[in-house]
């Protein structure tokens, strides 16, 4: 077999290559725009020539603490400067990003920080309370050195966990500090947790190279311009924000860091540092629709806001419309980076009316600008359905914008990844003009306010209370979190178990957002092998009267 012409004596090299990274964009910016805002946070102002010297500072330091290629640093932050600093001070020192989700409880915490052998430790001291229940329930004895921000804008007296302030450890470190491309694309920066339907959390790992892509990919969807001004109520522990903090720096845009996500604050914060774009789940956009007029007073039009999660309704819609808000839907799931699909709009659609307009703005819509493929496929036969808006598939992806794995589970990796597609566990159709709807979950997710709950971890809980005799949760529609956990329940014979004993009993063992918002109780319906028939619970739960918050 003859080489082509196009591969003799052209090499690839450092001249002419190199692995993508989204280390580079903080790089490139603050060469270029070294005096231009990056961070905005309560009083603090910092540059990105400064907050570019204060990652290279953590990376270093974190190399002199014995940090290196691909060791775990976890963080337990909110969105306030160290957690935009870890995004790059913790990838250039060759160590993996884990952020941790703040609203678990210190049992899923400890097992995360064991599962991913975290060397280090970054916390907040909002969340010291929780890590000082969680790291006795670590059952590796491996050290883990664990540092403590201190933060005077969060208020109370902070309790101390660890064995050395934040900024005392990147004091220690080289603001120069020579950080090297990755070896590979494909090596791993951030380690994302995942609710499964069964067992313990997934380890959803990530690379350079899709993280670089769908940060780039953001810009495209949004038309981002530079030196944006990006407000963050969009956790970045989730899916490291969808990527924009790369996003920012890329654009040298500007971080406005918000501990807290509340109406006034978004408003205040839209105001006084002239936001330009934010990104959230519909809850986000639900408080903002329904706040007062005088709130939104002052407000400028032309914010453009993202959303992904449940389809937004009508309703949100037109009360984006009315304060001048440019809303963008998108979907994905931790396996690809977050958003991984964009409802890209049509000049045509303007002029329909609101009605038409929320149908076609709650499709799940067309693959991301850098995925090489988001589709509707038979699960059994890996072909696509047909584009009729009525046949039922599932969606699957295939491109850049896909996880390496899961950690240390090769039998869940090998099936997401089955016949050479992402399984995402969504059932859909598709349109004839290509676009997707999501009509059901095929894995009983309920999604509360932008998070995942395990309709199986919520019921284990359930089954261990000592009256119950069966035990069903399905999602129940709700006008502030999109969904929230409704229990159906079989006491057994004799119990005088109240709806405050069940969730009393779920308080103790699950995380606040997972505790039932609604309990029935009564016999369940089951098929003829037993099996309970959660189709006709779904039709149950609407009605379902929902406990007082």
């Amino acid at each position: 077999m003859s080489t082509s012409i196009y591969d003799q004596n052209l090499p690839q090299n450092e001249a002419n290559h190199a692995p993508l990274t989204p280390l580079s964009f903080i790089e490139r910016t603050a060469e270029v725009y070294p005096d231009r805002l990056a961070i905005i946070y309560g009083d603090l102002r910092r540059t990105w020539s400064e907050t570019y010297a204060r990652c290279r500072q953590l990376a270093s330091s974190l190399q002199k603490a014995g940090v290196g290629k691909n060791d775990t640093v976890a963080v337990m932050l909110p969105n306030t400067p160290p957690m935009v600093e870890a995004h790059f001070g913790v990838p250039m020192s060759g160590a993996v990003l884990n952020t941790l989700n703040t609203r678990l409880d210190p049992e899923t915490i400890a097992f995360m920080l064991d599962h991913g052998e975290a060397k280090v430790l970054i916390v907040d001291p909002e969340f010291a309370p929780l890590v000082a229940k969680a790291l006795p329930m670590r059952k590796l004895d491996t050290p883990l050195l664990v540092i403590d921000v201190e933060d005077a804008s969060y208020g109370p007296a902070a309790q101390q966990v660890g064995s050395q302030t934040y900024e005392d450890f990147v004091a220690k470190g080289d603001a120069k500090f020579a950080w090297q491309l990755p070896g590979d694309e494909w090596d791993a920066i951030a380690l994302n947790y995942t609710s499964g339907t069964t067992g313990n959390p997934k380890g959803v790992v990530y690379h350079h190279r899709g993280a670089t892509i769908n940060a780039i990919s953001n810009v495209l969807e949004w038309d981002m311009p530079k030196h944006a001004v990006y407000l963050w109520t969009l956790p970045m522990f989730h899916c490291n924000g969808w990527c924009f903090p790369w996003t920012v720096a890329a654009r040298a845009a500007v971080n406005v860091c918000l501990r807290r996500v509340d109406a006034q604050s978004i408003f205040d914060a839209i105001r006084n540092h002239g936001v330009t774009h934010y990104c959230g789940a519909p809850i986000v956009h639900g408080l903002l629709v329904n706040a007062s007029a005088a709130m939104k007073e002052g407000v400028p039009a032309g914010v453009k806001a993202m959303v992904a999660g449940a389809a937004p309704p009508a309703a949100m819609i037109e009360g984006m419309e009315a304060m001048g808000f440019d809303i963008t839907h998108v979907y994905g799931l931790t396996e690809v980076y977050g958003p991984a699909t964009v409802c890209a709009k049509h000049e045509a659609w303007n002029d329909l009316d609101i009605g038409e307009r929320a149908r076609l703005n709650a499709r799940q819509g067309v693959r991301y600008h850098l995925q090489r493929s988001a589709a509707v496929l038979d699960p059994e036969t890996m072909e696509p359905v047909p584009h009729d808006g009525e046949t039922m598939g599932e969606i699957m992806f295939q491109g850049n914008i896909a996880m390496k794995g899961y950690l240390k589970n090769p039998k869940a990796t090998e099936e997401a990844f089955r016949g050479g597609w992402f399984h995402s566990g969504d059932l859909a159709v598709q349109y004839p003009d290509g676009y997707i709807k999501i009509k059901d979950r095929s894995k009983d997710i309920i999604i509360s306010g932008g998070e995942n709950i395990s309709s199986i971890e919520v019921e284990d809980v359930l089954y261990r209370h000592p009256d119950v005799l069966a035990a069903a949760v399905v999602a129940k529609p709700d006008p502030k979190w999109g969904e929230t956990p409704c229990a159906f329940i079989e006491l057994k014979a004799g119990a005088t178990t109240t709806v405050e004993d069940i969730v009393a009993h779920c308080k103790k063992h699950l995380a606040g957002f997972k505790v039932p918002r609604a309990v029935v109780f009564g016999d369940l319906p089951k098929t003829s092998t037993g099996k309970i028939q959660k189709f006709e619970l779904r039709k149950q739960a609407g009605s379902a009267s929902a406990i007082d918050a």
